[in-house]
């Protein structure tokens, strides 16, 4: 089992950029395929980004391909969302999720473990 801990989510301006982190418990994390997802208000959780055990595959949704950026860190147990030019439909809670199978998906369902999230806010 792994638990997740999201952190620097904010307030910030369009165009504006934030770092996103997501810190794993445990000492497997390099054996989990690790994704962002978000939900802004009143809609459903979408897919982000999602990166697999060693960073080798990584997968976007259209609407960030070319602004936000996924990485990990395995020897620091964290993976990273970097948003640029961020815009006012970015705004949602983020949440980081992780996956025991190999493939790096797309789809809610598929990820076993979920961080609480982090809000993040952006204004016009």
């Amino acid at each position: 089992q792994v638990q997740l801990v999201e952190s620097g989510g904010g307030l910030v301006q369009a165009g504006d950029s934030l770092r996103l982190s997501c810190a794993a418990s445990g000492r497997t994390f390099s054996s989990y395929v690790m994704g962002w997802f978000r939900q802004a208000p009143g809609k459903e959780r979408e897919f982000v980004a999602a990166i697999s055990r060693s960073g080798g595959t990584i997968r976007y949704a259209d609407s960030v391909k070319g602004r936000f950026t996924i990485s990990r860190d395995n020897a620091k147990n964290t993976v990273y969302l970097r948003m640029n030019s961020l815009k006012p439909e970015d705004t949602a809670v983020y949440c980081c999720a992780a996956r025991q199978r190999i493939a790096a998906v797309t789809t809610v369902r598929e990820y076993d473990y979920w961080g609480q999230g982090t809000q993040v806010t952006v204004s016009s």
